[in-house]
């Protein structure tokens, strides 16, 4: 930030009778999981002021709403020493913004179809009244920030992963041909809420048959039917730190010839792309060498007949970046770095075939290059037919 520059962050609204979840940028500079706060960072002759901005408890509200943290509160878990209540926040503004020039704010994109967020809504009557004031998107600020994760982020993420482990495992322990796909889902989410991961990373997608060629699919409301093969894109949020993990299995004992051919083509791309990680390697190059890896495979084994084809069966990036966000910020263009942890998605869709295979693992950039952090949930063909042959039996 330059001299005469802030940064809004604005926490989440509460929703009556709904299960609050912070804003992310909001937690990763706070620690603080209450809505309705506010942070204010203004940089001035190279000094920062920080200002937290927090609900003022109201006593005859309590019987309904419980206590609001307290100034002390909110000190000890932040670290920030001034804070204020949200009555004070315009009038504070009010002396500030006239020794502004620029504001970033977690505003996010809205169409200009679409109504105002709150952020910007609460920042509309400051650019009217302070019209030399430009608002910007905080995300070019805190994205090599995020993009980095220390050691405490890692084990919430680690956290994430392994509870998530535990529910894929339980749900190819148990699934049984003619049970619905949202009865997979609620094994897993019952797994989470006993572990203490109370929300999703994201909505999950549990598809069996053709539904696993649809790659957003999420309905999650389909019959499953012997001798079919179950794609599961999960992942819970530990902390808002998320998960995502994909992996497929069959309904039966055993994978058929045709889907046994298919997953150990993406199982093997899906090797040597995580063999490639280290620092300095670029997302694109992933992609680049996935691409080529299995189109390679797929005109061995005669899916398609030229290299060009294969856009056809595989139509998305292998890797994104994870952490607070399940696309956490970083971009596809990006240059890894130790620190950053990112997903290795390799898949091949063939819906004429009501067949579609997906491997997801989440991994660890090293110093010294990679560590695979869902190595411990089960994707090679043997462990996972054992797995079902025992769940059978």
């Amino acid at each position: 930030m330059a001299n005469g520059e802030a940064c809004i962050i604005f926490a989440n609204q509460a929703e009556n009778l709904r299960k609050f979840s912070q804003d992310n940028n909001f937690l990763y500079f706070t620690g603080l999981n209450i809505p309705n706060a506010i942070l204010v960072l203004i940089k001035s002759a190279d000094a920062v002021q920080e200002m937290l901005f927090i609900e003022r408890g109201i006593p005859e509200r309590e019987v309904w709403d419980g206590k609001k943290m307290t100034k002390d509160e909110a000190q000890q878990i932040s670290e920030i020493r001034r804070v204020l209540y949200l009555d004070e926040y315009d009038a504070t503004m009010s002396m500030w913004c006239p020794m502004l020039n620029k504001i970033h704010a977690n505003i996010g994109f809205v169409a200009l179809d679409q109504p105002l967020n709150y952020a910007l809504y609460r920042l509309e009557p400051l650019r009217i009244r302070f019209p030399q004031i430009q608002i910007a998107d905080i995300t070019p600020l805190i994205t090599p920030l995020r993009k980095i994760k220390d050691a405490w982020e890692i084990e919430q993420m680690q956290k994430a992963i392994d509870i998530t482990g535990e529910g894929i495992l339980d749900i190819i322990r148990q699934a049984r041909a003619s049970m619905y796909e949202y009865e997979l889902e609620a094994m897993l989410f019952y797994r989470m809420q006993r572990s203490g991961a109370h929300h999703w990373g994201f909505a999950p997608i549990i598809a069996s048959g053709i539904n696993a060629a649809t790659l957003h699919y999420g309905q999650n409301n389909c019959r499953i039917e012997e001798g079919q093969l179950v794609l599961m894109d999960v992942g819970a949020a530990y902390n808002n730190y998320s998960a995502d993990v994909t992996r497929c299995f069959p309904v039966s004992e055993s994978f058929s010839d045709r889907q046994r051919q298919i997953y150990q083509l993406v199982l093997d791309v899906q090797k040597e792309i995580i063999e490639m990680i280290k620092p300095g390697v670029s997302l694109m190059d992933l992609q680049v060498r996935t691409r080529e890896l299995l189109a390679e495979s797929a005109l061995a084994i005669g899916l398609i007949k030229d290299l060009d084809e294969i856009t056809r069966y595989y139509m998305h990036g292998v890797s994104h970046f994870l952490g607070l966000d399940t696309h956490d910020l970083g971009g596809r263009n990006a240059i890894l770095e130790a620190g950053n942890v990112i997903t290795v998605e390799p898949g091949i869709y063939i819906p004429e075939e009501n067949l579609g295979v997906r491997i997801e693992d989440d991994v660890l950039v090293t110093e010294s290059g990679n560590h695979v952090l869902s190595h411990n949930i089960p994707k090679e063909i043997s462990e996972i037919e054992e797995i079902r042959r025992k769940a059978l039996s």
